[in-house]
């Protein structure tokens, strides 16, 4: 065994929004990988639009610095337990961990859990207190917290003793007290210090763990990992294969590869053990397969993919404004679309269904369903999409549910209301500390109970509460939860809304739309206090009389309508309704559009 000195591979791990891609900025920028002149945007490593918007990383991204002759490979993984998938299968390419802490809200769900992770695989792990600058910064208070959740966790005593830095990714310091620093020095010297060099053998025959995939119009799937063993080399013949034998061992050749450095890919010829590259040319390669040496084939073992706990159908457009602004509408089109998604998303899955309009889309949870559904409709895609429903498992014969750990952090004069709606939703109160002049609960919660939440919790909270939660273990099914307690309001005719129907329409409840908005029989316009629909008429003109004017109706007051999210829609809509997605809009609609035929519908039921 050699030990490879010019390198460190290393992961970047915390909760979603603590700061690790803006720390990956500052280091990026203070080794000198960037041009002094050179134009970058903020977050550089959030290179896809919904990356940035949101503020949260969903992809898992690499990238390289240089630092006395050192090359330190820096993953920078996400924070949000949708793409929990991804974090695990990441952290089997490097040898430490820099656990990313917010000086204010100390250790989150997300960051239990991929801490977790990391202990399970024997890392090192340096503990990095972020975001020093805040006015609410507990500095002293937040390293016992992750001291008391390593002991949680039952980490060994060398990883109980883990070195702890002050950060600001902002500004671009750290420092090993408590004072603010003047750069990230102390940072690099620690990650050289204190993360163990890879210890690989380089003289054995090739061996590669492919730990993400990326996917590329032009190369097709482009395979990401380390070489655990050997050297590679282009136009290598190689053998495929996976350690869980799902399919069988196949030839196959290495076209190109390439180094990270940076944040470009440099093609390289070959590569040693230790060394993180991607490589393309090798079909139907999938994250966690093994390549060997042609004829010498010995799989690396890998944790198997966790399964998806949340279900949606997709189908195809059929209201009546199908067809009017997405250029992808036909069910050919969804189909590819969704199979063409698996080959780079692997917690995905894709089923048909008895209709040859609509497959049903499994994943992580509602984030990750909404994710894709985004990306689809900025893509040009037109569909419709169910309610969200939770994947049940039969386990020794009983029936199981997905339980999330959740996590709540409110003002004290807010934890009645929400321990009262979580009751009913068969949440369990795990522990509640207080944390300044706020409450942190940690309740256990069945997924579906979650669905429709979010929107009830920020208006409990008065918009001041913060909730996340994180895949927790399947239990036996806990009963009944009750469903949304509001009704929907429906339109009457196909047409345009106006501010008569509208200003009657009012009256009965909460509208979404705004004068000049297409409508369409069946399309839901707003929500409605009480539990039943209520078909209302938004197009419904004013009958002009000799003694009544046409310009009246401008002194008409309309109250602003509610604009809904996609996420907002998706935990609005009932069994019975439709989300339909356009590149240009969303809209609720009902399932059986013709208002007669659902009432008929209701009378047989009776």
């Amino acid at each position: 065994m050699k030990v490879r000195e010019d390198l460190r591979n290393v992961a970047i791990i915390a909760h979603v929004d603590h700061g690790k891609t803006t720390l990956v900025d500052q280091m990026l920028r203070q080794s000198g990988t960037f041009r002094e002149n050179q134009a970058v945007e903020e977050r550089v490593m959030d290179s896809n639009d919904i990356e940035r918007e949101r503020g949260i990383t969903i992809l898992a991204k690499n990238t390289s610095i240089k630092y006395k002759d050192t090359k330190i490979n820096i993953i920078d993984t996400p924070g949000h337990a949708d793409f929990g998938g991804e974090v695990e299968r990441v952290l089997k390419m490097v040898n430490g961990v820099l656990l990313l802490v917010d000086a204010a809200e100390g250790p989150m769900p997300q960051t239990r859990f991929v801490l977790q992770k990391a202990l399970e695989l024997g890392h090192k792990i340096i503990i990095v207190v972020n975001k020093i600058d805040k006015p609410d910064a507990r500095l002293n208070e937040v390293v016992d917290e992750v001291l008391e959740l390593l002991m949680d966790l039952d980490a060994t005593d060398e990883q109980l003793d883990s070195p702890v830095l002050f950060c600001s990714g902002r500004d671009g310091t750290a420092s090993l007290t408590m004072e603010v620093g003047k750069d990230m020095t102390p940072l690099f010297d620690m990650i050289l210090e204190y993360i163990p060099a890879p210890e690989v053998d380089d003289e054995g025959s090739m061996q590669y763990l492919v730990s993400a995939i990326d996917y590329n119009d032009y190369v097709g799937r482009i395979a990401i990992g380390r070489i655990e063993r050997g050297e590679m080399k282009v136009n290598q013949d190689v053998t495929i294969g996976d350690f869980h034998e799902t399919k069988k061992e196949y030839r196959g050749k290495v076209v190109t590869m390439y180094q990270i450095e940076g944040l470009e890919r440099v093609p390289c010829q070959s590569a040693k053990a230790g060394d993180i590259v991607c490589i393309s040319g090798i079909e139907n390669i999938t994250i966690g397969d093994t390549i060997c040496d042609f004829g010498s084939f010995e799989p690396i073992p890998f944790v198997k993919i966790s399964e998806p706990t949340v279900e949606m159908t997709f189908s195809v457009n059929n209201s009546p404004f199908a067809g009017r602004e997405g250029k992808f509408v036909t069910s050919r089109q969804l189909r590819e679309r969704l199979f063409k998604e698996l080959l780079k998303d692997v917690s995905l899955r894709v089923s048909e269904t008895d209709s040859t309009d609509s497959f049903k889309v499994a994943g992580r949870g509602e984030m990750h369903l909404s994710i894709l559904i985004e990306n689809m409709r900025r893509e040009g895609y037109e569909l419709g999409v169910s309610t969200p429903h939770v994947l049940y498992k039969e386990i020794d014969g009983k029936l199981c549910e997905p339980i999330e750990r959740l996590v709540i952090d409110v003002p004290e004069n807010a934890v009645g209301s929400v321990m009262e709606k979580i009751g009913a939703r068969k949440g369990e109160l795990q522990e509640m500390t207080p944390v300044g002049s706020r409450m942190r609960l940690e309740f256990l919660i069945p997924a579906r109970g979650l669905f429709g939440y979010k929107s009830e919790f920020l208006t409990d909270t008065k918009g001041e509460g913060i909730m996340s939660s994180v895949f927790h273990s399947y239990e036996p099914y806990k009963g009944d939860i009750p469903k949304r307690a509001t009704g929907s309001l429906v339109a009457f005719e196909t047409g345009e809304a106006v501010t008569y129907g509208l200003f009657n329409a009012q009256e009965r409840g909460e509208l979404f739309i705004g004068a000049g908005t297409p409508v369409y029989e069946g399309m839901i316009v707003g929500a409605s206090p009480k539990s039943d629909d209520l078909v209302v008429n938004v197009c419904k003109k004013k009958h002009l009389t000799n003694t009544r004017a046409s310009g009246s109706d401008d002194a008409l007051r309309l109250i602003p309508p509610r604009v809904m999210s996609l996420e907002d829609c998706l935990e609005f809509i009932a069994d019975d309704e439709l989300l339909e997605i356009t590149p240009k809009n969303i809209r609720i609609r009902k399932r059986t559009l013709s208002n007669t035929q659902r009432a008929k519908d209701r009378a047989k039921l009776g």
